[in-house]
């Protein structure tokens, strides 16, 4: 307990550190950097919630090219900021235009818009932001109670272990992927071919270059992730007609009155429980957060008819658990160094760029990031339940901006900040060819999401691989040795029976049907 508390201390000191900053006419002027980036990070997180179209996947690509310019700790607190923002204002969009903000508000529709067109959407909004906040702190305790017992995994990790763990991660993203797990196995073999693009670092060598100069250093991790889900959300959402239900009501007091805080507090409770277990499984398990809640809330209730008609406990319980889950989803980042889904995937690549290398070791060798992101949640969750209660009627009129003027502004940002990274052209062209690849593949019916994961883990995977056959002398026994790596054989075994029961023929009818219905 000694140790978690001296953590925290660390974590937060890291947070509220003043930082000399050069101020152009100024000089250089101390400065809290870390808790700033927090704040821009959670209220472009909110922005990017409250308006239909603009996800945080696309935004966290497009944003990755400033983040150069910040100390690694100070680039990944905005981003994770993003990421839990964009949970809160997701919220806000369902319930005032019954659109989900986020695939995560999709539940929130239900009984959120509802609660709007009977004039209570201040009691819906402000009963999200609650639990959300109650969620949030819940989560960000469990994630530092886990960090210490995790950091022994460092010791016990060598380059077979990791790759195993990467190959289960990758699998847990075929089981939890929607659709097809052909598909799904497909997209994450073309992400780890990608991967292998441009000189080998061990002999010199260039691989798959066509004889271009630009691809010797490889495909940029920010090129591709900006084309496959910025520009493409871009070419979707231009294609979807526009149909917004905006209420046009007065959206009433924020503040839930006793009986909506009694009717709402084990809702909450329940919910971040079940979304914080949920956000853990790769594979993008915090989207199945408010769903279990949902319908455990529904199960529960005296008199389930209530539900879709403006139930108080169907937008406090998914809500909690979508921040739970968007918060614990940090934990097989942090600690194992597995994306679990696309948002996780970014910030693996933004760690790498920073000459970081996710994993177990991320808590020994980079303690300041590790406890800094921790503390930062903190702050973060309070900037929120601040940011989102009094400016709910500035979201309320950005919501009325159509697409069709939003989209030229997000365009040409995507540019300039591609452009910004090496000032090459081709960088330019790329996202928009890997933007054109990324809408057709959804069009088809493919993810791009694990595609992206094949690609961040397909560089490290290769790596460890080779280290592992370079330490054994090319035998390939050291994976499944159960004397000497029975960790490794763990991993593995458990990998081949995931996928195993993913290609069960009634789980795959059942997930091609799910893939359908949406």
């Amino acid at each position: 307990m000694g140790d978690l508390f001296a953590n925290l201390a660390l974590g937060f000191g890291i947070v509220f550190q003043f930082v000399p900053v050069d101020i152009p006419f100024i000089g250089s002027v101390p400065l809290p950097l870390n808790i700033l980036l927090c704040f821009v990070g959670c209220l472009v997180g909110t922005l990017v919630g409250v308006l239909p179209g603009v996800g945080p996947v696309a935004s966290i690509a497009m944003l990755l090219p400033i983040t150069f310019k910040f100390d690694p700790v100070g680039a990944l607190i905005m981003l994770a900021g993003i990421y839990y923002g964009a949970q809160y204002g997701g919220s806000t969009t369902a319930v005032l235009v019954n659109i989900p903000g986020e695939a995560t508000s999709v539940v929130t529709t239900l009984d959120g818009h509802q609660m709007a067109k009977q004039g209570r959407a201040g009691i819906a909004l402000g009963i999200a932001a609650i639990g959300s906040f109650f969620a949030g702190c819940v989560a960000t305790v469990f994630i530092a109670a886990m960090g210490a017992p995790l950091t022994k995994l460092a010791l016990i990790f060598g380059p077979a272990e990791y790759f195993s763990l990467m190959v289960m991660g990758l699998v847990f993203a075929v089981v939890l992927a929607r659709g097809s797990v052909l598909k799904a196995i497909a997209m994450i073999l073309v992400g780890i071919l990608l991967s292998t693009v441009g000189t080998d670092l061990e002999t010199g060598q260039e691989r798959m270059t066509f004889g271009q100069q630009f691809l010797s250093d490889g495909i940029d991790f920010a090129t591709l992730a900006m084309g496959l889900f910025g520009i493409a959300e871009i070419l979707r959402n231009l294609e979807n007609e526009e149909t917004r239900d905006l209420v046009r009501s007065a959206i009433g007091r924020l503040l839930p009155s006793m009986q909506d805080m009694r009717e709402s507090a084990m809702p909450i409770v329940r919910g971040t429980l079940v979304g914080g277990i949920l956000g853990i499984l790769p594979g993008n398990g915090a989207v199945l957060g408010p769903f279990a809640s949902y319908t455990i809330e529904k199960k529960l209730a005296k008199d389930p008819s209530r539900f879709g008609k403006g139930a108080i406990e169907g937008v406090a319980g998914p809500e909690s658990a979508n921040n739970a889950g968007a918060q614990t989803s940090f934990i097989p980042l942090l600690t194992l160094g597995i994306p679990p889904n696309a948002v996780m995937a970014l910030m693996v690549g933004a760690m790498t760029i920073h000459g970081i290398v996710p994993g177990p070791q991320v808590m020994t060798k980079n303690a300041n990031l590790f406890w800094g992101m921790i503390a930062s949640m903190w702050v973060g969750n309070l900037m929120l339940l601040v940011i989102n209660m009094p400016l709910i009627g500035l979201w309320v009129k950005l919501l009325k901006v159509p697409y069709r003027l939003m989209f030229p502004a997000i365009m040409m940002f995507c540019c300039i900040g591609i452009y910004s990274i090496n000032s090459l052209p081709t960088d330019v062209v790329f996202i928009a060819f890997f933007g054109v690849i990324g809408y057709l593949l959804i069009k088809v019916g493919f993810e791009p999401a694990p595609l992206l994961l094949g690609f961040v883990l397909g560089k490290l995977m290769e790596e460890n691989l080779r280290r592992a056959l370079i330490i054994s002398r090319g035998d390939m026994y050291t994976f499944i040795d159960p004397v000497n790596r029975p960790v490794s054989l763990g991993l593995l075994l458990v990998a081949v029976v995931l996928l195993a029961v993913a290609l069960l023929p009634s789980i795959r009818k059942s997930r091609d049907e799910v893939f359908v219905e949406d």
